[in-house]
């Protein structure tokens, strides 16, 4: 601790140099940490897939539809529980800016698969009751101020799903989720009752996908098979996979994230480890004089090489720190847009604790290589050849 004012003094005497590499290594960790905290998210989403629920769809792609009539078929499938019909709405709420997910469900059968999904006895047998009725999420009701008994507009995108004005659903339910126990459930998504889509409709459009309960979640593989086999003749075949595999499938619909947020986050890292060894290396180079004195003062080379180590590591810590602030900003901001929050972010809350920690180890990594290379030069300087420079 003694040595701590003689590092801060050094770091003080070109403020705008430490100043600029501290924000370098800043904007590095915010878009280290946002980048794991979006792959964070989608892997919790992944993980809360129920290992008793398969999604079927069309073969050929999400945007063809499946006839009702399939429905009771796969409810005849041994090892079938029950099935549902969950139907992509893709409703706009006001603006298309306010996207959230929004599904027509069979109801009591869909929710019957979520236990997850905590609804209020009253609230359901009132959602039961009321064909316009919807359920909302607890992040999606914060969001746009919905309680019990709102109208919630929306009108669909989806060419079939179009009657010339908005469905109006009456807010008849909330639900909430122990996250503890179910990490990564969805709090910000909309589901009402496929029979008001039938209906206002003319009886003119057809499911969606199919949601299926198994009884035993290791024949999962061998129960889907069982479910395409019986379409496999059919003008509409389909794909029956696991909810995980069905979730990770619309997310790689954007690309393979991972790989891209992971080639990106190595490329700022590495692009600024570069630029802070650089000034680290301009700083020792400048204390050439200083550091023979210090020597010649009986300031061992160990030590020497210790103090620029440590003042390159307060660098990235203080770099690392004011990352994590804005990182943790960032993240509370996307929160509240349910495009990102739902998709992306898990529907939770906050900076993942394991990310925070893994971006405050960047940066230590940051600080301590891009100091080793000048410390080890000012360990091995001699005296002499060091005031001979001057």
């Amino acid at each position: 601790m003694k040595y701590l004012p003689y590092i801060l003094k050094h770091l003080r005497r070109n403020w705008i140099r430490t100043t600029s590499t501290v924000l370098g290594v800043a904007v590095c960790i915010f878009l280290f940490v946002a980048l794991q905290a979006v792959l964070a998210g989608i892997n919790a989403s992944l993980g809360s897939a129920g290992a008793s629920r398969l999604w079927t769809r069309h073969k050929v792609s999400l945007v063809f539809s499946l006839p009702l009539s399939y429905q009771e078929r796969i409810a005849a499938v041994p090892g079938v529980r029950a099935v549902a019909n969950a139907s992509w709405f893709n409703g706009i709420y006001q603006d298309p800016k306010n996207f959230f997910a929004n599904f027509a469900v069979d109801m009591r059968e869909y929710l019957a698969m979520y236990p997850e999904m905590q609804v209020p006895p009253d609230q359901l047998a009132a959602l039961m009751a009321d064909r316009r009725g919807c359920i909302i999420g607890r992040n999606l009701a914060e969001t746009y101020g919905g309680k019990i008994g709102d109208t919630i507009p929306l009108e669909s995108t989806i060419p079939p799903y179009r009657i010339g004005r908005p469905f109006e659903f009456t807010v008849r339910a909330i639900y909430d989720a122990d996250l503890v126990k179910h990490p990564g459930t969805d709090l910000s998504s909309f589901f009402f009752h496929y029979d008001y889509l039938y209906e206002s409709t003319n009886r003119r459009i057809s499911a969606g996908t199919y949601v299926v309960e198994v009884d035993d979640p290791s024949r999962a593989a061998e129960i889907g098979t069982a479910i395409d086999a019986l379409f496999d003749n059919s003008d509409a075949q389909t794909k029956t996979e696991t909810e995980s595999a069905f979730v990770a499938g619309f997310i790689s619909q954007a690309g393979n994230l991972s790989l891209l947020l992971n080639a990106i986050g190595l490329a700022v890292t590495f692009t600024i480890l570069l630029v802070s060894a650089n000034t680290m290396s301009m700083a020792v180079r400048e204390r050439r004089t200083e550091i023979a004195v210090l020597k010649t003062l009986g300031f061992s080379g160990e030590l020497v090489l210790s103090l620029i180590l440590v003042e390159s590591l307060v660098l990235g810590i203080m770099g690392g720190a004011l990352g994590l602030l804005l990182g943790a900003g960032l993240i509370k901001i996307l929160m509240n847009a349910p495009m990102v929050g739902q998709l992306f972010l898990g529907g939770g809350g906050g900076l993942p604790s394991h990310v925070a920690l893994l971006g405050l180890g960047v940066s230590i990594l940051i600080g301590f290589l891009a100091g080793v290379v000048p410390a080890s030069i000012a360990y091995r300087a001699g005296i002499t050849d060091t005031l001979r420079q001057v």
